[in-house]
C-alpha cells in the first residue's frame, strides 16, 4: 500500500484501492468530543423526561386520594 498526498488537503490516496484516506486528526477529535456532547444530553433529556413522568404520575396519585 503507498500513500500520495492529495495537495492542499488531508487527504491522501492508496493507489492500490484508489481509496481517499483522511488524515485529520483533529478534526477527528473534535467531532468525537461534540458527538459525546450531544450524547450526554440526549441523555439529560431522557432524564429529566422521566422525572416529569414520575412526577406526573405521583400527582395523579395525589388527587385520587383526595
Amino acid at each position: 500500500m503507498s500513500l500520495v498526498p492529495i495537495p492542499d488537503t488531508s487527504f491522501v490516496r492508496d493507489t492500490t484501492s484508489m481509496a481517499l484516506i483522511n488524515q485529520d486528526k483533529n478534526g477527528l477529535e473534535a467531532y468525537i468530543k461534540q458527538r459525546n456532547v450531544l450524547l450526554a444530553q440526549k441523555q439529560e433529556i431522557n432524564n429529566i423526561k422521566s422525572d416529569i413522568d414520575s412526577i406526573r404520575s405521583d400527582m395523579q396519585e395525589i388527587k385520587m386520594m383526595m
